[in-house]
């Protein structure tokens, strides 16, 4: 190796040892084509400028939070009554000289059921009884709804209740009608010893406030269990005259005629349970 470099020296060539231990020397023949190493720089200010972001975003959360604790105080403060001392003398007694006027909703509300002994709605002949006007069809949800509900109101108490069914006759309407003085009249009806009481919101309340018991006192009551051999509580039976056709036939004419016993269904009232 000594022999080597003193040979190189003589002939005035350069050593190669740069050539042989400088590997970018050996591997590029230019120091301009060697890769370059990498910046941070672009890195470290992304970084930067995302923290500053989140930095940001985490002090907008803190005022929004801090304006929202503002407004719940303010609330707090708007509904909690004042402290003694708080005010000024001459604001307190300028409040105190306010009278304060009660609005519509805060105003004492009439009651739904009016005095039905001083209403001079009578039904004649039923001094002595309860009678309700009502319907069994169930055409109209809340109508039945209604009906089903007095109905069973004045079941619990255990009275007698005449109960009119207009739509297994018609005569009943027409009859409710005439006493009313109404066309259109709503159901149910409710008339207690021949004085009228009401509709169905009227009995309600009556029976949630405990009147009702007070006025049912006399009524004649029911046994317990008990069911009415002519009809089995159907308040109806088919026409014996007849048998329900509606039509029977005129030897003397020798035709047909409508039945002047029975209604437009062919039923009368039950004799046991009319009366």
């Amino acid at each position: 190796m000594a022999d080597l470099e003193n040979r190189l020296e003589l002939s005035g060539k350069p050593k190669p040892t740069t050539l042989f231990f400088n590997r970018s020397l050996s591997m590029y023949p230019t120091p301009m084509d060697a890769p370059k190493k990498p910046h941070f720089h672009a890195s470290i200010d992304h970084h930067t400028n995302s923290f500053k972001k989140f930095y940001n975003s985490i002090e907008t959360v803190r005022s929004a939070s801090s304006s929202f604790k503002g407004k719940v105080k303010k609330l707090c403060s708007f509904f909690e009554s004042d402290k003694p001392g708080s005010r000024n003398p001459d604001e307190s007694q300028s409040l105190m000289n306010v009278k304060l006027r009660p609005s519509k909703s805060m105003a004492p509300s009439k009651s739904i059921a009016p005095d039905f002994r001083i209403l001079s709605i009578r039904l004649p002949g039923t001094d002595d009884r309860i009678v309700v006007y009502f319907t069994s069809l169930r055409g109209i949800r809340r109508t039945y709804e209604d009906c089903y509900a007095v109905r069973m109101i004045f079941k619990g108490f255990g009275v007698w209740v005449d109960e009119r069914d207009i739509s297994m006759d018609s005569a009943y309407r027409k009859e409710l009608q005439s006493v009313l003085g109404e066309k259109n009249v709503s159901l149910p009806q409710v008339f207690i010893r021949g004085k009228y009481v009401g509709g169905a919101e009227v009995i309600k309340q009556l029976f949630e406030t405990g009147e009702l018991a007070k006025i049912l006192q006399g009524i004649p009551i029911r046994k317990p269990g008990f069911v009415c051999e002519g009809c089995g509580d159907a308040r109806f039976v088919p026409c014996m005259n007849c048998s329900g056709s509606r039509k029977v036939f005129d030897e003397d004419e020798g035709m047909l005629k409508r039945c002047s016993e029975c209604n437009e269904n062919g039923l009368i009232r039950c004799r046991d349970c009319s009366s």
